[in-house]
Parts: C-alpha cells; structure tokens; sequence
C-alpha cells in the first residue's frame, strides 16, 4: 500500500539547477544569493527589511535579542504553537505569559488585553497557526495603548493576509520558518526577520554572525545563525511560486470542507473570513474520537499529524514558569488531526482520504475492537 504523506514539498529542475549552479560559483557561506533572497522576501511581504538565518527558531531568537529583551521581562503568547515560539525568549531570561486562543486557533483579543490590563509585558507574539492569520488590525490597537513590542511568528503563514495585508507587516518584527514541511522551503532548515525597522535589521544582521563589526573586530557576543547560500538560492525559486502553492492549498481545503462538513463530530477549521485569507499550512480538523480516526487512516495507507498533542504550557520544560487555566487550549490539544494537504496532492488521493474519514464515521468504525485495543498504543506515540 503507497502511502499518501501528509505534506511534501516542491523539489523542480529549475531548483536543483540553481543549486549546482550556486555550489560552483558562489560562496557557500554569505553569497550573493542569500541578499537577493532577502530583497525579494522583503518585497513579498512588504517590509523595508528582511534577514535570513538557519532556522525560525533563531530568527525568533535573534528578534527578541533586537529588541531588547531582558532578564524578567514578560512576553505573551499563546500556548497553542509549536514550543519554539517562546524558547528564545525564555533563553534570554524572560517570563513567558500564555494567552487562551478562540475557536479560529489563534491568540483571543479579549484575553490578551485582559493579561495587558494587569500585567507590565514587554512583547507580545501573536502566532498565525495553521496558515490562518490572527486579527492584527485589532491586536495591534491593543499593543499601541499598551505600549507593548509586536513580533509576529508567521512561521507557518507565508502569504497569508489580513486586510489585504500580508502577515509579517504588522509588528515591530516577523518571524518565517523554512523547515521542509512549510509552504516554502529553502531544502532545508532556514528562517527569516522581516521589519520596517532599520535598528531591528541591523541588531540581526550583526547578532546572526558572531556579533561581527569589521572582519576581524567583534563588539558583541554573537551567534552564528547565518543561511548557507544554496539553501538562500532554493528560497527565491520557492517564492516565486508560493501564490501559486497557496492558491493549490485553498482548493484543497474547500473540497475538504465541501465533503467533511456535518460528518460524526468533525470540526472544520475556521473559514476565511472577508478580511482574512488563509494559506493552509496545515488542514486541522478536530474530534473526540481523534486517536481512533488517525489509527484508521494510517491503518489504510493515509499519513496524519497532531500539531500540537501537548500546549506549551504543559511541557515538562515549562513547568517552572506560572501557568494559567486555558481550558479551550487543553481542549484542542486533545482533539486536533491534521490531514493531508500540499499542493500536488492527486484529487484522486484527496477523494480517497474524504471516503476514508467518511466511512469511519457512516459505518461506526470507531467501535470496531481492532481499532479500540491499540488506541492507547497510538495515544503514547503522541508524548
């Protein structure tokens, strides 16, 4: 039985090319195609400025850094992310804050101005989780009159718009990841800053390598997160065609929703809104019968993810900082399955994987022994 992969990404020709081509005439460490990457990242989103580096993760680090972040300072965000979001800032000694999300995945505004009502915070990070973007327009009203940084991790969301504005505009600063299994890659791990602000830039450009001033003169205490000039010159091509793979993406996601919707428990993932528009990172349903749905898929040949089976909040790593109750987070936590989605999967596997769901449902699968005597066995692998 082949098995349908839950995400895969666009390796052409033209990419592979590129990076022979830059493995024979650039330097692999600092070429020039690491600069046009960053123009043209910068130019996509809208940004006067954008710095690439080795991961999202070191691009979060690398932006707290810029802006200052300090012993004790709080920064808020959601726990419903991947554990990276706030691991930068916890390495520079600051306090970690978990917000509550909505029903739609992302940060609740309600709640956050609520945590900036008592709380002196330093930086909020809104996440745009799934591809979806969060309400900037009124995240943003609250940090002004809170007088609070914004960093956004649109580490999952190349592309996505609110108002007609993408992500990563919004904030201070933004954060992209490049890992494989994003929208776009760059054949590897990589990351991005985009930023209006030239300090910001410059904070980055510097701390990314070794905290360097001239060659051979270092006036800070840098890191070395810098992206190699290969993976630089695989990005550009990959951007060129992101619209295209998001546009892919959206098709997907409406046949699923058109075909899924009203079947057992199924929750869809939120719909764009009039202002909003997704990219679909990740096609994210929600059930109480999850781990028995995600047995009977993989059972039949169909890849699954649970992004994310434990909150931030609720990692050993994190059990030394204060949490909050956040009950509809616990929530999720226990009910998200992510599907198959990227933008060359057959129409004829998508169909597939719709029966599949549908039958589990219809056909009351989910009582079947077989399925329920490996359930626990299922639920482990998950922590």
């Amino acid at each position: 039985m082949q098995l349908i992969p839950l995400t895969m990404p666009v390796v052409n020709k033209e990419m592979k090319e590129t990076a022979l081509h830059v493995l024979e005439n650039e330097m692999l460490v600092g070429g020039e195609s690491v600069v046009k990457f960053e123009q043209s990242f910068a130019k996509y989103v809208g940004t006067d400025y954008a710095v690439s580096s080795n991961s999202g993760s070191s691009a979060l680090l690398l932006a707290f850094h810029a802006i200052g972040l300090n012993v004790g300072d709080k920064v808020v965000a959601p726990s419903a992310t991947f554990i990276a979001t706030l691991n930068g800032a916890c390495l520079l000694g600051a306090n970690p804050v978990f917000c509550e999300i909505g029903s739609d995945y992302v940060i609740l505004s309600e709640q956050l101005e609520k945590i900036l009502n008592k709380s002196q915070v330093k930086c909020v990070v809104p996440v745009h989780l799934y591809g979806r973007p969060c309400n900037m327009s009124c995240i943003l009203d609250i940090a002004k009159r809170k007088n609070v940084i914004l960093i956004e991790d649109s580490a999952q969301a190349h592309g996505a718009q609110h108002k007609s504005k993408k992500v990563g505009s919004f904030g201070e600063a933004a954060i992209f990841s490049f890992y494989p299994t994003k929208n776009m890659t760059v054949g590897g791990d990589g990351g991005m800053i985009t930023t209006n602000s030239k300090k910001i830039c410059e904070s980055a450009l510097k701390m990314r390598d070794v905290g360097r001033k001239t060659k051979y003169t270092h006036d800070e205490i840098g890191y070395t997160l810098r992206l190699n000039s290969v993976n630089a010159a695989i990005g550009k091509i990959q951007l060129q065609h992101l619209d295209e793979w998001n546009a892919k993406r959206r098709s997907i996601a409406k046949a699923y929703r058109n075909k899924l919707t009203g079947i057992g428990d199924l929750i869809m993932p939120p719909g764009d809104e009039p202002y909003d528009e997704s990219v679909y990172h990740l096609f994210v349903l929600r059930t109480q019968k999850r781990d028995l749905l995600g047995l009977w898929l993989s059972k039949n040949g169909v890849s699954t993810g649970v992004h994310y089976p434990i909150p931030v909040h609720r990692q050993p790593a994190y059990q030394k900082f204060e949490s909050k109750v956040l009950a509809f987070t616990d929530e999720w936590s226990k009910t998200v399955i992510s599907i198959p989605i990227f933008p060359n999967l057959d129409s004829k596997d998508q169909e597939y994987i719709i029966n599949l769901v549908t039958r589990f449902y219809d056909e009351r699968l989910y009582e079947q022994k077989e399925l329920r005597d490996k359930e626990k066995e299922w639920s482990n692998k998950l922590i």
